[in-house]
């Protein structure tokens, strides 16, 4: 629990929701006709974005009507991507309670509040009936997760037979090499558990899950941040509204670190999309 406690405080921001409508409004913004798309800036916490949740989503191809669980939703991004684009029901969990009060805001902002549910509570323990949804996601939240094990266990127990359990998260390419710190997801080793694709694919087989697709995103990723770079630089800073915001003053320093890890071949976010069996 204390180390739940000290991942949640370090996503913790009290003022997030006033943060992020000052910006939208700054940003010319109407607040009363905003759709998913205007908050993808900010509410899209994992590398690559929107881009990389529509990929993701692509990959996945669940079906209009399915219920969804969606582990350690955040902000609401991806989740209310699938409600709006892929017409899917969701339910996301998530320990960082500014988050979850941050998503059932956005939600009803963008007028989804029916088809979203938004819950603060533990993937380690998954408040949820055996067989509760017909399928499962997470994006960039293995590496907080220590005993991925009762992770994928939770998950399974909640899952349909045959229901798909999708990945994205960063992984580890050199088992070795000790990474650079501060990250987005950890200021220092001591709440980071980034773990190799072998190592997933080893604990989901335990939790009766088969591997049906594997994809390092690493070339996408370093593309993103050159990208990111070429625009910063054009604009001579940071766009107003962006992911920045939720990592704080050091965010240059950890988003500079992703990148250096990256370069290094380190890590590299991976997708890895299972079925429950």
């Amino acid at each position: 629990m204390k180390l739940e406690q000290t991942v949640a405080q370090h996503y913790a921001n009290g003022s997030l929701e006033q943060v992020i409508f000052d910006t939208l409004t700054a940003a010319g913004k109407n607040l009363s006709h905003l759709v998913p798309a205007d908050l993808s800036p900010i509410d899209e916490f994992h590398i690559g974005g929107r881009q990389a949740t529509i990929d993701f989503a692509a990959e996945l191809g669940f079906a209009p009507g399915m219920l969804l669980l969606d582990i350690g939703s955040g902000l609401g991004g991806a989740s209310r991507h699938f409600v709006y684009e892929n017409r899917c029901r969701v339910t996301g969990i998530d320990i960082t309670e500014d988050y979850v009060r941050a998503a059932k805001t956005l939600a009803r902002y963008v007028g989804l509040e029916s088809d979203v549910a938004y819950l603060h509570g533990s993937a380690l323990d998954l408040p949820f009936e055996p067989g509760s949804f017909d399928g499962a996601y997470m994006l960039h939240v293995g590496m907080n997760i220590r005993e991925k094990a009762r992770l994928f266990e939770q998950v399974r127990r909640v899952l349909k037979p045959g229901g798909l359990f999708g990945i994205y998260d960063v992984m580890r390419e050199n088992g070795e090499a000790e990474l650079s710190f501060p990250l987005p997801w950890a200021a220092t080793p001591e709440t980071s558990f980034v773990e190799t694709a072998a190592t997933y694919r080893r604990l989901l087989a335990n939790a009766s899950f088969a591997v049906r697709k594997e994809r390092s995103r690493r070339e996408f990723a370093i593309d993103f941040f050159q990208q990111m770079r070429a625009r910063m630089a054009e604009a001579k800073g940071p766009p107003q509204l962006g992911i920045h915001l939720l990592m704080g003053d050091t965010a240059p320093q950890k988003i500079a670190n992703v990148i250096d890890n990256l370069e290094r071949g380190l890590i590299s976010p991976t997708e890895l999309i299972s079925a429950a069996v």
